[in-house]
């Protein structure tokens, strides 16, 4: 199987889905914006051919690139694993006949309203919404729903340039802020209360091949605004208690409705007084690196898995649920340079045998804002084969650990 692969050089783990592919048995060739010569030399193995271009969004320059492939041989897949890369990849994809996830799919993946709408239409419980456009529209979508609401890019990711409203005063921040009021278009939510997580899968022609359950400590937009808070992602293993049914018969039917076929998908659902309520969804992997918690708790290679799906049409192996795995995000006292470190020394020493991988910028870097990210400063990734102790352990190093800056 040939397969082509949509910016294999950034972000960094980028090149670990061109290992899977090659690792599953495909011919891999990558389309980029780095010269091939910035490549490093494993990851060029991987790859049969390079094509760069100016930007791997621009469609026009991505579609003369597929094509100039084309012309060199058969092309059984185009895949991208980028949020933004999505929509641009199934568009050439179908002008070049290439099977995959379809523009409409990849639409309503991407486009928050239309996601939603469609979804109720299949029975699937969402929170209230609509797309908005101008500020009278938002407006109007709050006096029918009543505070509070979210009102966040249509086609954003994660809770970037999300807004949490409880009042008028708010309100009109954020309509100003999200420049809906200039015609700028965001999707506009009855907020839910409740926990939030979310589900992971590897489909193969819409069928769950390998799934994944995560918690968020705290809810995201509630951890990407607070300083002081050191928030937490952690992957259960308890992923086959029928306690998490009602999620995986949740996920399982919103692939069906939105044709996902054949990609890993990422969705995002809340759990609180009105029961379980899907939030969004995309056909790609999640971010902040969280196949390498599921390859760390599962004894799995997921890359390879993916590359085995896309090449083989189903699972290599599965996933042995042997740790839960998780990561605390550590942020500065304040922005400015890296200062220095506390706990850890004590970190290293007290649980070596638990920890995946850590990341404590050099003192004397510049500092990321709070809003950038689990991964924008400082963290730390571990496992243990019960939940509950993990989440313990995760919890003192929020405490022991401490990043200074100035």
């Amino acid at each position: 199987m040939h397969v082509i692969f949509v910016e294999p050089g950034f972000p960094f783990n980028q090149r670990e889905f061109v290992r899977g592919l090659h690792a599953a048995g495909a011919k891999v060739s990558c389309i980029g914006e780095r010269p091939v010569e910035s490549l490093d030399d494993a990851l060029k193995g991987w790859m049969v051919h390079y094509e760069q271009v100016r930007s791997v969004v621009h469609e026009p320059s991505l579609l003369e690139a597929v094509r100039r492939i084309q012309k060199l041989g058969w092309v059984d897949r185009l895949e991208a694993t980028v949020e933004a890369h999505i929509t641009p990849a199934a568009k050439v994809r179908e002008v070049c006949g290439i099977p995959g996830t379809s523009v409409q799919t990849a639409f309503l993946c991407r486009d928050k309203p239309a996601m939603k709408e469609a979804l109720r239409q299949a029975g699937v419980p969402c929170a209230a919404s609509t797309g908005a456009t101008s500020a009278a529209e938002v407006i109007a979508f709050v006096e029918r729903e009543g505070f509070p609401v979210i009102i966040k890019p249509a086609a954003g990711a994660g809770a970037a340039g999300t807004f949490r409203c409880d009042t008028k005063e708010q309100l009109q921040r954020a309509i100003q802020e999200s420049q809906v009021d200039h015609g700028a278009e965001v999707a506009v939510e009855e907020f839910i209360e409740g926990h939030e997580g979310f589900y992971d899968t590897i489909s193969v022609n819409g069928q769950v091949a390998h799934e994944f359950i995560c918690h968020y400590y705290p809810n995201v937009l509630e951890g990407m605004r607070q300083r002081w808070i050191s928030p937490q992602i952690i992957s259960t293993n308890r992923v086959d208690s029928p306690s998490y049914d009602e999620v995986k018969t949740l996920g399982s039917k919103v692939i069906r409705a939105l044709g996902i076929g054949t990609s890993a998908t990422h969705m995002e659902w809340f759990y609180g007084p009105k029961g379980l309520k899907f939030s969004e969804i995309g056909c790609r992997p999640p971010g902040v690196g969280a196949w390498d918690l599921y390859c760390a708790g599962n004894d799995l290679d997921l890359y390879e898995e993916w590359g085995h799906a896309l090449v083989a049409g189903g699972a290599k192996n599965q996933a042995s649920r042997r740790f839960s795995s998780g990561m605390i995000a550590l942020r500065p006292n304040q922005d400015g340079r890296v200062v220095g470190y506390e706990g850890v020394d004590e970190l290293h020493a007290d649980w070596a045998e638990h920890l995946i991988d850590t990341h404590f910028p050099a003192v004397g870097s510049g500092t990321q804002p709070v809003e950038g990210g689990f991964m924008a400063n400082a963290w730390v990734r571990m496992r243990h084969p019960d939940y509950d102790t993990l989440h313990k352990m995760l919890d003192t190093v929020g405490e022991r650990v401490q990043m200074y800056a100035q």
